[in-house]
């Protein structure tokens, strides 16, 4: 029999994330979605206004760039970005799109107490 373990596999769930392409968060005010490719344009358009790219820490990119980054936050295992909808402003995700949630997945290190081997951190 295999044996049980209490150290959370990140990994294995990141397998599962990128596997679920339709997981969807509800909340009671809002909603988080995969951001999928028809998304692109609707998210390029934000990403024009200079204000944002200031706010966001972030550089202008060219719509094919986006496709690509878009296409790498799809593939990655150790992050999944989420379109954030708010579902009062009208009956389709177009409408309803109002930003975007990042989520990174970092494994926690083991922790191990410091040791010393002639006065010198191993």
């Amino acid at each position: 029999m295999g044996e049980m373990s209490n150290e959370f596999d990140s990994s294995a769930i990141l397998k599962e994330q990128r596997l679920n392409a339709k997981l969807r968060i509800r909340g009671a005010r809002c909603e988080l979605v995969p951001y999928q490719r028809w998304m692109v344009p609707i998210y390029h358009s934000w990403m024009q206004d200079p204000e944002l790219l200031e706010l966001t820490a972030s550089e202008p990119l060219s719509l094919e760039e986006e496709y690509e980054m878009q296409q790498s936050w799809q593939d990655s295992e150790d992050k999944i970005t989420f379109i954030l909808l708010d579902p009062d402003l009208g009956d389709t995700f177009e409408t309803q799109m109002v930003g975007d949630v990042n989520v990174f997945y970092v494994a926690e290190e083991e922790s191990r107490p410091p040791s010393t081997s002639r006065g010198r951190s191993r």
